[in-house]
């Protein structure tokens, strides 16, 4: 398969007139109203791209993004860094059952909160089980991110600075900062959208032996010729780095990391395997048709496609869906009829999802509104790109994936 051929819509088996009128839809419901920025769709079939679309201004009063236009892809890290993971199960190194502390030792001992917090000490209990490799890879290890404000353990994340990707701590120091917190719940024992896949990113580098950026680089970005991809954007390229934007409430969207001045034009000193990543959509799309390839793309072997296989299954306890084990008060997908797997989100109820799509479709999507998903039985693959924070502001996800799907002849 190679992923850089087109096809027209007809030839990969769609509607060319419906695959328009998801980017007139876009126009009008999201770009004309400045409610996004911008909005980039690339839709493929089988590897080849059968649409690609470039609508809005990369920079505020600027040219329209283009396929060179660099966006902050925020947790769609998180896949690359289950992916890294899982190549270091596959050479013997580590496995799924590995406990946590076995690799960081500042996580022996943790306990689960028990009381304490807001300037009182906290009471722990001890944990049932010890936190294991494949509980950071299913958001089931306890841990939590600070701004799902759930209570007294978020509020010492966000006291302590603990999370930013260009923040004060480094890797190492992230994950001792965390081994003096409680966890939330006993791991194993809940679903919570957290940290998880940055203390998988650690993991990453204590096993390997190399720093995260170079892992990615040499395991992942090179072999699948994504040379636009990385934790920082280099000097020649920042001027393909768009605006970022947030939403305020009473004032809509506001800036919030201009792209000529960014954050992501420097190295940040927390690499973080959950979040940290800059990409253009053809690099992304380039991991996509990997994963739909069975772990393979132009004679480059990323991972086993077992490997993939296993990756792809849903993971939570007993197999459940989200809407019955999560505690998260975020999430980058709906929960009803989604499991989740090793890296992924998985489609286990298109009935309960209430959305068209194929039991085993995987995805996932980031804070600034980006998204993809991996269809294995329809063979689609689609990347969205556009920059605003939070994710969950408008149900566009669910709207592209309805006219993608409808499209199909």
């Amino acid at each position: 398969m190679d992923s850089t051929r087109f096809a027209t819509p007809t030839e990969a088996g769609f509607d060319a007139e419906r695959l328009c009128m998801i980017d007139a839809f876009v126009k009008a419901r999201y770009l004309d109203s400045g409610k996004l920025p911008n909005a980039q769709l690339l839709i493929a079939r089988d590897g080849r791209i059968a649409h690609f679309s470039h609508q809005g201004a990369a920079r505020e009063g600027g040219a329209s993004v283009d396929e060179t236009s660099i966006y902050r892809i925020a947790s769609m890290t998180k896949p690359v860094t289950s992916i890294a993971f899982m190549q270091l199960v596959e050479a013997g190194h580590v496995a799924l059952d590995t406990p946590v502390h076995h690799v960081l030792p500042e996580f022996k001992g943790l306990g689960v909160y028990n009381g304490g917090g807001g300037g009182v000490p906290f009471v722990t209990r001890p944990t049932n089980e010890p936190m294991r490799m494949v509980d950071l890879l299913r958001h089931t290890s306890g841990l939590t991110y600070g701004f799902q404000n759930r209570g007294n353990v978020d509020a010492a994340y966000r006291e302590q600075r603990i999370e930013g990707w260009h923040g004060h701590l480094d890797l190492d120091g992230f994950v001792a900062a965390l081994g003096k917190l409680p966890l939330e719940f006993s791991p194993g024992e809940g679903w919570n959208y957290s940290v998880s896949t940055d203390v998988l990113g650690a993991v990453v580098e204590r096993v390997s032996g190399k720093k995260l950026d170079r892992y990615f680089e040499e395991h992942i970005f090179a072999p699948l010729a994504m040379h636009d991809t990385g934790f920082a954007v280099p000097p020649e390229k920042v001027d393909r780095l768009t605006d970022c934007y947030t939403f305020k409430a009473g004032e809509g969207r506001v800036m919030y990391d201009r792209g000529a001045e960014s954050a992501w034009s420097r190295m940040p000193k927390l690499l973080s395997g959950g979040g940290g990543l800059a990409s253009t959509a053809l690099d992304y799309h380039r991991f996509c048709a990997m994963l739909l390839n069975g772990g393979t793309l132009d004679g480059a072997r990323i991972i086993g496609r077992k490997t993939l296989d296993l990756m792809t299954m849903n993971h939570l306890p007993g197999g459940k869906d989200l809407s019955a084990l999560s505690q998260s008060l975020f999430s980058e997908t709906q929960n009803a009829g989604t499991g989740f797997g090793l890296g992924f989100a998985v489609n286990i109820d298109v009935a309960r999802s209430m959305i068209p799509g194929s039991v085993g479709e995987f995805y996932w999507g980031g804070m600034f509104s980006t998204a993809f998903f991996v269809d294995p039985v329809e063979r689609i693959t689609m990347v969205f790109m556009t920059q605003l924070s939070p994710s969950g502001m408008y149900p566009i996800r669910r709207e592209l994936k309805t006219m993608i799907y409808s499209a199909l002849a």
